[in-house]
């Protein structure tokens, strides 16, 4: 779907999600590389404590038409011809690692109760279910909850923060790639906290400003993805938030369950294709030959910091620390 470029009273101007500044300095300017759609979209660097953001950014009821049926996250297509098998096998891989990450930190069972936020499609919810018997949990503001896979699934439309779940209802909570969507992490991460039992854990997975293909990019940076992202995380900025909101960390891991080779390959593509859109059916093919010809660095992503950040928290009890 073709939008027009937004105009100017379609904007916000924000300050700092973390200090709370409004004093700033330019980072980078950024387009919708991933789809195409029209737009300029700016990233600042806070001057007061360096969590860099997107500023000013689309107001809420704005940013909608960026969630459209081309928006990565809700593609429902299943049928790629001949690489289908391919395209299957790494989606239910990128299922399979994350419900492998979660793991290290707590035992799911059927009594376990496990909510994701922007959940998307929900095949990890889908998974849960299946893997452990967990009762599963979603929320987005896109309603996709009729796709086959979430039946059985508790799907509520709408923001996080919003939605009344009860206090300290999930052993689990999870944000895939959520937080840096997000219009008030803050708020979001309290919410979180009260959500969670005592004992439970939550797992955030966002993109890693301070890593090397940001370097390589800059502007064409697929962490940027303008205009979705309002808050682009470095490691300091992660815990600094994840700690003000009253969540102690378990674990920081410079990796996670989203395969970083996607942000080598679109980087490349999105340099190439200068804001013009990256038309997944023409990509599929180079995308999965590229992985192949870099599997002996890709065998080695966890090291590297080439794009990915993983933090595991729960409630504070008063006994802080990074692992």
């Amino acid at each position: 779907m073709m939008i027009a470029a937004p105009r100017p009273d379609m904007f916000e101007a924000v300050a700092c999600y973390l200090c709370g500044s409004a004093e700033a300095t330019a980072l980078v300017t950024a387009e919708d590389d991933l789809t195409g759609k029209p737009g300029r979209f700016s990233f600042v660097t806070c001057n007061g404590c360096g969590l860099s953001y997107q500023n000013p950014r689309l107001k809420l009821d704005h940013i909608r038409a960026y969630y459209d049926d081309e928006y990565i996250a809700h593609r429902k297509k299943t049928d790629w011809g001949v690489l289908t098998p391919f395209y299957r096998r790494a989606m239910d891989k990128h299922d399979r690692d994350k419900a492998a990450l979660v793991s290290r930190y707590l035992t799911l069972g059927p009594h376990s109760a496990v909510l994701d936020v922007g959940c998307g499609a929900g095949t990890f919810l889908a998974k849960v279910k299946t893997r452990f018997g967990a009762s599963a949990t979603g929320v987005d503001f896109k309603d996709l909850s009729g796709l086959p896979w979430m039946q059985g699934v508790e799907f509520r439309c709408g923001l996080f923060y919003e939605q009344d779940f009860g206090a300290r209802r999930f052993d689990l909570i999870t944000m895939w790639h959520f937080l840096e969507h997000d219009y008030d992490p803050p708020r979001t991460l309290r919410a979180a906290r009260d959500r969670l039992k005592q004992d439970g854990r939550l797992v955030i997975e966002v993109p890693r400003l301070d890593c090397a293909t940001w370097r390589f990019y800059r502007e064409r940076w697929p962490g940027l993805q303008a205009p979705q992202h309002t808050v682009l995380f470095d490691r300091k900025s992660l815990l600094a938030m994840v700690e003000r909101a009253g969540l102690e960390v378990v674990e920081y891991l410079p990796y996670g369950a989203f395969p970083p080779y996607f942000y080598l390959f679109a980087g490349a593509a999105f340099k190439l294709l200068k804001g013009k859109g990256l038309n997944l059916d023409r990509a599929i093919l180079p995308y999965f030959l590229g992985q192949a010809l870099l599997l002996p660095v890709l065998l080695l992503e966890r090291r590297l910091n080439l794009a990915m950040q993983t933090v595991v928290c729960r409630p504070a009890t008063g006994k802080g620390g990074v692992r």
